[in-house]
């Protein structure tokens, strides 16, 4: 099983490199800046949250995009696209700014 999550997220990993390009600009501010600001935050399923509602839209563009990523992946690897978003969760968390909000699968913000 061990080696099963280390391919897995081995694999994963390359493709979360593109995250960042799939983030639409929302007015002129990126995802890390709308991060940054608190606006925008991180859930444990890797999907991200409008804490603000003027971003919900471009919320919604970057989960749309991300869920197309986890489905795909999810296809490739034969695991739940659930699975799929958990992995990228972690490694997201690794390369937002500080300062970032993350919600816990417990429904608890935390500022990383």
């Amino acid at each position: 099983m061990t080696r099963f999550w280390f391919s897995l997220i081995a694999r994963l990993a390359a493709v979360v490199l593109v995250l960042p390009l799939l983030a639409v600009p929302a007015a002129a501010q990126s995802l890390d800046d709308l991060r940054a600001a608190g606006k925008v935050g991180e859930r444990f399923d890797g999907l991200a949250v409008a804490r603000d509602a003027s971003v919900a839209d471009f919320v919604e563009q970057v989960n749309a995009k991300r869920q197309a990523i986890y489905a795909e992946q999810a296809r490739k690897q034969g695991v739940s696209a659930q699975q799929v978003g958990a992995v990228y969760a972690k490694e997201i968390l690794g390369q937002v700014p500080d300062g970032t909000w993350f919600l816990t699968e417990q429904g608890e913000w935390r500022q990383m």
